[in-house]
């Protein structure tokens, strides 16, 4: 046992030094296995800050019903009677255009044109929780009210909630798609840089063949330097992806403090950035697996 763990070690730092060896071949290799994985990092990180977006949304349906600004209080009063005995509406809120006014007025950049404004332009609205959520039934409940005197607008406020969540999956399928893509390049990568080591230490395979040493004796240096070529990339892949989050960090800011959603870009945790670096590690040593299966055999 103390014989095996010792030839791991001497393993790992022959493979360390191999790659030393060759500081500007491994930069490179290092660089490009690092920008391939950077890809797929930065867009879930990406996806991750839609996901906050989404989230902020209502993920209750509602219908939302616009008044006429010519409806006058006393109507709308009876429209809210007549909502509350509507079938199928399961909650009720009713805004006046007074209190919406009020909204506006305190969001950024909008109180110097509303003020400018002879009237109030904003009607007085309904908001209103369905009992049947199934979009073919709020439709129907939708298109009733539209029939209703005086009402100029009736909106389903859950609509671009469902399009940014199918945005969503389609982001997340094609993301995994591309990690898929550049996971087989990473292989790839470390198939050739270790097919090449084989070829290179030929000679010093045969002699260790010559004075009894195992398969796995011979293969465990170079198992080491495709795992390490991997784990190089990846956190050449975090740094990248670290360094992308702090320097968008205050545009983003700026630009969701603009449209007043919270909406920030995070730097990956320890979870996160642990099973980056563990994920380039296996596939580095795949792709010496697959390489040594093909060259060691022949050799």
């Amino acid at each position: 046992m103390k014989a095996w763990l010792s030839h791991h070690r001497q393993s790992a730092s022959l493979a360390w030094r191999r790659l030393a060896a060759t500081p500007v071949n491994s930069l490179l290799s290092l660089l490009a296995i690092g920008i391939a994985l950077a890809l797929p990092a930065g867009g879930q990180m990406l996806l991750s800050a839609a996901r906050q977006l989404a989230g902020t949304a209502t993920a209750t349906p509602q219908i939302s019903i616009f008044m006429g600004n010519t409806v006058d209080r006393a109507m709308a009063n009876d429209m809210r009677s007549r909502l509350e005995k509507q079938a199928g509406v399961k909650r009720l809120q009713f805004i006046t255009r007074e209190e919406t006014l009020a909204r506006m007025k305190a969001g950024a950049g909008l109180r110097d044109v509303i003020e400018a404004l002879p009237a109030n332009p904003f009607p007085d609205a309904f908001v209103i929780g369905v009992g049947d959520e199934r979009p073919e039934a709020m439709e129907k409940l939708a298109a009733e009210l539209r029939k209703w005197p005086g009402v100029e607008q009736v909106q389903l406020d859950s609509a671009w909630v469902r399009r940014l969540d199918a945005l969503l999956k389609l982001g997340r399928s094609a993301l995994l798609l591309l990690a898929s893509l550049l996971g087989c390049g990473l292989v790839a990568i470390s198939f050739g840089i270790i097919r090449m080591q084989v070829l290179t230490q030929h000679a010093e395979i045969e002699v260790s063949r010559l004075l009894g040493a195992t398969e796995a004796y011979i293969r465990r240096p170079f198992l080491y330097h495709g795992s390490l070529l991997g784990l190089g990339g990846g956190l050449v892949a975090w740094l990248l992806v670290t360094a992308s989050t702090l320097w968008l960090r205050a545009p983003m800011a700026e630009l969701a403090g603009m449209y007043e959603i919270n909406l920030a870009l995070k730097a990956p945790d320890i979870v996160e950035s642990g099973l980056l670096l563990v994920f380039a590690a296996v596939l580095g040593w795949l792709g010496a697996v697959f390489s040594l299966r093909q060259t060691i055999e022949n050799t």
